[in-house]
């Protein structure tokens, strides 16, 4: 069993540029075992990133910066903080989802080393739904949703290896964690909706205001399904899961999350 504390060193270590301990990446090989306990503690990477984030947009409200160029250096620290793979693996997600063909094809398509035209749209339309959802939130001086968005996108991704799921190929990082998660998935959807009930204290400072609440909850709804939607539909038009869909969910999860806190 892997220890939750190197569980956690090694998923900053994969997804994000952080200094993690005094060398880099461990020594050893990644197996799935190693692999499984990287993407259930992927939401802790998802906390730091976002708090990163939301001290970020805190600092800057304090200038004379734009609300909107705030919003985007949000977006551009998050992406600068996980080495714009997330973003990678949008755009291939897109183009091999807008190709016709088998699973091969597919695959084909996505490794090929290009960004299609499908790709380029959909960084375009996410990044840009993104930075003007960050802009509002900045706006609204709700800095603690900042970070709440960042890490949905993240359980996102945990939903999407879920048992159910297996890898698209033999190797590469979907071979690593594709149907490695279970009990994580409910531990962390119950987290996530703790984690909605200090929203409600946005504007009641007397008490928790239960529209509120109830709006965040429903948008932990909404970014669990659409992940569990997504991945399922990628699954079956790729043979399998790799990570560029893991990408692709936890973007398009942040983008909906921003959404949804803001209707």
């Amino acid at each position: 069993m892997i220890a939750p504390l190197r569980a956690v060193r090694t998923a900053l270590c994969w997804m994000t540029v952080l200094p993690v301990g005094t060398g880099t990446c461990p020594d050893e090989a990644p197996d799935r075992a190693l692999g499984g306990a990287v993407m259930s503690a992927l939401p802790v990477v998802g906390i730091v990133v976002g708090a990163a984030a939301s001290v970020l947009a805190l600092g800057l409200s304090y200038t004379d910066a734009p609300v909107a160029l705030v919003g985007i250096l949000v977006v551009v620290l998050c992406a600068a903080l996980t080495r714009g793979m997330h973003l990678d693996g949008l755009a291939d997600t897109a183009d091999g989802l807008g190709c016709y063909g088998p699973p091969e094809r597919v695959a084909e398509v996505m490794r090929s080393g290009t960004v299609g035209p499908f790709g380029v749209a959909t960084l375009v339309l996410a990044l840009g739904v993104q930075a003007a959802g960050f802009t509002g939130l900045v706006g609204e001086s709700r800095w603690y949703e900042i970070a709440f968005a960042v890490v949905l996108g993240r359980i996102g991704a945990v939903v999407g290896t879920r048992r159910s799921i297996s890898p698209a190929h033999p190797n590469g990082f979907g071979a690593l964690v594709a149907g490695t998660q279970r009990l994580s998935i409910p531990v962390w959807c119950l987290v996530a909706a703790a984690a909605a009930v200090p929203i409600g204290l946005r504007d009641n400072g007397s008490g928790v205001d239960p529209a509120a609440v109830a709006q965040a909850l429903l948008v932990v709804f909404a970014v669990v399904a659409f992940a569990w939607v997504f991945t399922r539909h990628c699954a079956r038009r790729m043979g399998g899961l790799n990570g560029d869909v893991l990408g692709a969910t936890i973007e398009l999860g942040v983008a909906l999350a921003v959404v949804g806190l803001l209707i």
